[in-house]
Parts: C-alpha cells; structure tokens; sequence
C-alpha cells in the first residue's frame, strides 16, 4: 500500500498546504492509498514512514517558482528535497536520512507546492493556492496511479 503524507503547519496559511489537501482527499472519499496528516512532520511519524514501500509527501516549498506552482520530485537522499521545504525543512529532511540508516527508507515521491511566505498567522489557503489545489490533487492522484496502475508493454 501507498502513504500519502500531508505534512505542514495548518495554524500557518499556504505552509499547511499539504494538510489541506489530505483533508479534501479524505473528505472525497478517495480510497487510492492511506491518508496521513503528518503535522510538522518529525521522528514521531518515522515509524509510519517505515512501516510503507512507498510515500507520498505534499509540502510547501519555498523557492523561486510563483506561488502554487507545483512540482512532482522523487528524491533518493535528503539532499534531493528542495532546498527550503518551507518551516520544518529540517525535521522532513532529518526524518528521510533516518529511515535510511535504518535501513527502511521507501520509495518517496514528492509534491512540493510552492508559496510566498509562511510567517502570517491564519488557517486560510492563499487565492493562489487554493486556486493550485485541484492541480495538487490531480498530480497526487497520477502519482499514485502510476505506481499501481499496470503499465502498457512499450511496443518496438
């Protein structure tokens, strides 16, 4: 089975975007994978992580791109992860460099969703994030299928 993981702060605007869109997930029914709100991230979800072949993470990415453009990335190693993954930056990347001691990192796919800022307090998605969210979802919902979905045979 697939993890889909929303990580980020729901009390800080865009930067919970990740949970925002579990919650719409969950709230349609969508059933292609587990459904995790996973916070701020941090070692209390390793276990979780651990316990999965695959995840997919949806963040906010503090970066260069305009507000609610959205990326799909597949890293191997915490320095893969976009350099500001926006408040817990460290925590998501510590959490990946641990499994993988461990021994039990899984396959991790991630939709990062970039913001402007995270520092305004609010629970309230930005126009340009709430406008990017039916995007997310979709890029969420591919991933997802093209890791369960069987593949066409490539014909010579």
């Amino acid at each position: 089975m697939i993890l889909l993981l929303g990580i980020g702060n729901i009390l800080l605007n865009d930067e919970g975007v990740g949970i925002h869109v579990i919650n719409r997930l969950e709230a349609e029914g969508y059933s292609g994978a587990d459904l995790m709100d996973g916070g701020t991230g941090g070692f209390h979800i390793l276990g979780f992580i651990q316990s999965y072949r695959t995840v997919v993470i949806i963040d906010a990415s503090l970066d260069q791109f305009p507000a609610g453009h959205v990326r799909v990335l597949h890293p191997e190693y915490a320095r893969d992860f976009p350099r500001q993954l926006s408040a817990h930056e460290i925590g998501l990347k510590d959490l990946i460099d641990a499994a993988f001691m461990l021994g039990s990192k899984p396959d991790i796919h991630l939709v990062a969703v970039s913001i402007k800022d995270f520092q305004e307090m609010g629970m309230e998605l930005s126009p340009e994030i709430e406008a990017a969210v039916p995007t997310i979802m979709k890029s969420v919902k591919e991933v997802v299928d093209s890791l369960t979905l069987p593949q066409e045979p490539v014909k010579p």
